[in-house]
């Protein structure tokens, strides 16, 4: 059998870990920290969440909920850490992130089969028939590690800017003005709102704007993925964008006042304790006094204590398209495989999900055996299609989305509705997953 070596502890390197070392295969884990941080990282631990604090709609339709129900179908350990560490959040599958990540570091740590070194590694392994090799080192790869990629791919990364949403204690909010409640009453009073009327809306957009923000550098271009946009870039599209956006008051109510506001801020709990609230949808790159300054504009935070101001750092992903097989190995030497969001897959269970397929792979592949492709009409799949076989010069990270996979057609002259489409699409994937992991994936 030849030796695996992963290389990242994040969550795609976790999973691709956790999944080849259950099928027999030793793997050593190879994890910088605490050696060294990247500019977002901050704790010790395998699979820490540096964005947001929420895995997504939890919801068996949606596309993040389908996603989730393949990575269950396949023992995803990402999926079983975030149910046993789950904090109130709607109709969302948010989590404690320090228990969550304690969660996986344990699971890793305690099995038999892996082996972590933490040490950083700055180039690549030497090509050897003995060893596979998995690059999951995620959108935050450090310096030294990503110009050896870049020599072995012979082309520049691309990159974009990806930004962190700012946290809140719970007791500095002020709750004679803010309310608890979710859009149309799913979930309960899992959020918190605070609500603006159109004078102090139109202020605080006035006042973001205005805000100091920190410059990139000269030999950096601006690139924002749409869904982790700065909340300043998006007010700068119009005045309004945010009150149609992560501000929009459409499914809350006021309890006390039993009408709706012009704009809307929501607060998700962060923590099991309930102590600690992030700012949903406030991704910002103003610099910290201004953070400070401008959202203490918002009704109900006038006295609020940050305990995580926004910021903002550099991902970068390879150009999928032109260097991956289907397969997530390397064209230029098959013995290399990508895995997790430098692949160009966009979101923590996105990661996760192409981590798995990489210990699928990297495990056959140790044993001698023919690495796979996941069935087209699954979330896993339209995934791996997006990154392999999009438009290389226009390639762009992506969610999950059911516009990824295969098209549902009408069931003869009866005009299938969206939620039907939908929900057939969801129950075919499934199907298709549950027999592609019993068939060909097995234990």
């Amino acid at each position: 059998m030849k030796e695996l070596k992963i290389i990242g502890g994040g969550l795609a390197g976790s999973e691709a870990a956790w999944y080849a070392a259950n099928r027999g295969v030793n793997v050593t884990l190879y994890e910088m920290k605490p050696v060294r941080f990247s500019a977002a990282h901050t704790s010790e631990g395998l699979g820490e969440l540096v964005c947001s604090n929420s895995l997504r709609s939890n919801d068996a339709y949606s596309a993040p909920g389908l996603l989730k129900e393949e990575m269950r179908i396949l023992n995803s350990l990402i999926v079983k850490a975030a149910e046993a560490t789950q904090v109130p959040a709607g109709s969302a599958l948010a989590v404690d992130r320090e228990a969550f990540s304690d969660y996986i570091s344990s699971s890793i740590e305690g099995h038999g089969n892996i082996e972590i070194v933490r040490e950083e590694i700055v180039d690549l392994p030497l090509e050897d028939e003995t060893n596979i090799t998995v690059i999951a080192t995620g959108p935050l790869t450090s310096d030294a590690f990503a110009e050896a990629i870049g020599r072995l791919v012979g082309e520049d990364y691309l990159y974009f800017y990806d930004a962190i949403a700012p946290t809140v204690d719970v007791d500095s909010i002020n709750f004679d003005i803010a309310y608890r409640g979710s859009r149309y009453g799913k979930g309960g009073d899992d959020y918190i709102n605070c609500p603006m009327d159109k004078e102090t809306y139109y202020n605080f957009v006035d006042e973001l704007l205005k805000g100091d923000k920190v410059k990139v550098k000269d030999f950096e271009k601006e690139i924002f993925f749409e869904g982790c946009m700065p909340i300043e870039v998006m007010a700068g599209r119009g005045v309004d964008t945010l009150s149609f956006g992560p501000m929009k008051p459409v499914g809350l109510v006021d309890p006390r006042t039993g009408e709706q506001a012009y704009a809307v801020v929501q607060l998700r709990q962060e923590n099991q304790s309930a102590s600690i609230f992030n700012m949903v949808g406030f991704q910002t790159r103003l610099t910290y006094p201004e953070q400070k300054r401008v959202l203490r504009l918002i009704p109900g935070l006038e006295r609020a204590e940050f305990l995580r101001l926004g910021s903002m750092h550099r991902n970068t992903y390879i150009n999928s398209p032109t260097h991956l097989l289907p397969t997530l190995q390397l064209k230029e030497r098959p013995s290399l495989l990508f895995a997790g969001q430098i692949t160009g897959v966009e979101g923590y269970i996105e990661s996760a999900a192409m981590g798995i397929l990489a210990g699928i792979n990297s495990s056959f592949m140790a044993k001698g055996e023919s690495p796979l492709i996941p069935p087209p009409f699954t979330a896993i799949g339209a995934l791996v299609r997006h990154i392999t076989s999009s438009e290389n010069k226009s390639f762009q990270p992506m969610n999950i989305n059911f516009g990824l996979l295969p098209k549902v057609e009408s069931a003869g002259k009866k005009k299938l509705k969206k939620a039907e489409r939908k929900a057939i699409a969801v129950e075919r994937a499934v199907a298709h997953m549950e027999k592609w992991s019993k068939e060909q994936v097995g234990g």
